[in-house]
């Protein structure tokens, strides 16, 4: 009898150590699961637009603002209210004149582009410098011509190992989140606008 007492007593403690144990394990993965889900519900909400931080691959239009060389085109972006084009769409293929190739236009030329009144102008020559599509330089050996996003096509020449896009050499590539950034060393501009020759 007294065994008996004993066995059930002992069961009973057994009992009540496993559902404990089972409460406890239930907890803990609930403060477990709990972060990870709301983490995934928030990461759902915020998507490849808000991005923010360091690491993501900065834009086309990032790039060129981040460049000091390159401020004379962010400029004349801004004056062309060109900024959500760049910074929206892809992929994109940008070929980014430094600010000497903006130089080396004949005098007045980039002030007179920057006025108001000639912002139409400056759009077409700003989406002359933009392909659809994400080529490095070495593939876009394979090209005759590059369809732009004024509708206009542009002319790729190969010399050597150089590549030439409307006449301007790319001098160096950099990866962008949104296509890529083709660093060239003149502004391209469309047949619409060959008044305004480098000299």
């Amino acid at each position: 009898m007294k065994s008996t007492i004993k066995l059930s007593t002992l069961g009973l403690i057994l009992l009540l150590a496993l559902n404990l144990s089972c409460k406890d394990r239930a907890q803990n993965e609930t403060t477990i699961v709990t972060p990870n889900t709301s983490e995934a519900v928030i990461e759902s909400n915020k998507g490849q637009a808000f991005i923010e931080d360091d690491a993501s691959t900065p834009n086309v239009l990032q790039i060129a603002i981040g460049s000091p060389d390159h401020s004379t085109l962010v400029a004349a972006v801004q004056a062309a209210e060109l900024e959500n084009a760049l910074v929206n769409a892809g992929p994109l293929m940008v070929f980014a004149p430094t600010n000497a190739a903006f130089d080396a236009l004949p005098a007045g030329t980039v002030e007179n582009l920057l006025k108001p009144e000639n912002k139409e102008a400056l759009a077409n020559i700003l989406k002359y410098h933009v392909t659809p599509g994400n080529y490095s330089k070495d593939f876009l050996k394979k090209f005759k011509k590059l369809g732009q996003a004024n509708n206009q096509n542009v002319p790729v020449e190969v010399k050597g190992d150089d590549v030439f896009i409307g006449g301007a050499k790319i001098i160096t590539s950099i990866p962008a989140g949104n296509g890529i950034v083709h660093v060239v060393d003149k502004v391209i501009l469309p047949p619409t606008q060959q008044k305004l020759q480098h000299p």
